[in-house]
């Protein structure tokens, strides 16, 4: 939640490092947006992708500085090199976080997998300055979960004999994916918690939510087949930018069009 800050803070340890409430992000005039914020200013409210005159509203005292992204690529990648000296099987979800599969390792390494990422926590921090938080468990989905559990810097861990129970009263809002549209048409079918999609059969699900129905029905039971896969395909490749002000005029969208054009292409 906070990596393009902690890095900020490495970058500029005599300014950006003194911040305590420090804001990566777009101008504060026009429609620049908050992408990445320190945790005592989101003790405020702030929060990723709200436009930044908001951000100042709910905390005035911030720090705002513009984002690096060659700096977030470059520390991604000596992270992404510590991950490579435990398991070939890497799966990036973003600059900041990916999905480790473990399986095995323990007789490669000779000690079980909470040890070397507890390691791995501690090297990035040792070598590069940089904190982490791991969720571990026995598939994707409540790996996530765990991940979510003990920000900032925390290390949560669900094992597979205790999935039922953790999940029981759980919000189902905590289920990656579970947007604001899903969320709301799950709050009119009466379910909130996980407890209230188990009184839900597959069929009545897949018929109410198609087929994300019939994932929430395996979610609700702690269970996920998807694989971690090193090699996923792109699915989409884009590029934007954001006009300070709305514009119509053909020459200058033209212009950007075709920028963008050549940096998709």
């Amino acid at each position: 939640d906070a990596f393009f800050v902690q890095v900020a803070r490495l970058e500029d340890p005599e300014g950006a490092g003194k911040a305590r409430m420090l804001i990566v992000g777009g101008s504060p005039t026009g429609r620049g947006v908050v992408t990445s914020a320190s945790y005592e200013a989101r003790a405020f409210g702030v929060r990723s992708a709200m436009p930044m005159f908001q951000a100042l509203k709910l905390c005035p005292e911030a720090v705002i500085i513009k984002p690096r992204m060659q700096a977030y690529v470059d520390a991604s990648r000596a992270i992404r090199a510590l991950m490579e000296e435990l398991t070939p099987a890497i799966e990036p979800l973003s600059l900041d976080e990916a999905f480790l599969d473990m399986t095995g390792t323990t007789r490669l390494h000779g000690v079980p997998p909470a040890v070397m990422l507890a390691q791995l926590v501690r090297r990035m921090k040792d070598e590069l300055g940089l904190t982490g938080s791991v969720g571990l468990s026995h598939n994707k989905f409540l790996a996530k979960v765990a991940s979510d559990l003990d920000k900032p810097h925390g290390f949560s861990v669900i094992g597979e004999a205790e999935t039922a129970d953790f999940l029981h009263d759980k919000p189902v809002r905590m289920i990656w994916g579970v947007g604001a549209a899903t969320q709301a048409a799950l709050d009119k079918a009466g379910i909130r918690t996980f407890s209230d999609l188990l009184r839900w059969e597959k069929q009545d699900l897949s018929l109410r939510f198609g087929g994300m129905g019939e994932r929430l029905w395996h979610l609700a039971r702690g269970q996920d087949r998807r694989r971690v896969s090193a090699n996923a395909p792109v699915k989409s490749i884009s590029k934007e930018t954001t006009f300070n002000d709305d514009t119509s005029d053909v020459e200058t969208l033209d212009g950007h069009i075709w920028r963008l054009s050549e940096q998709v292409a």
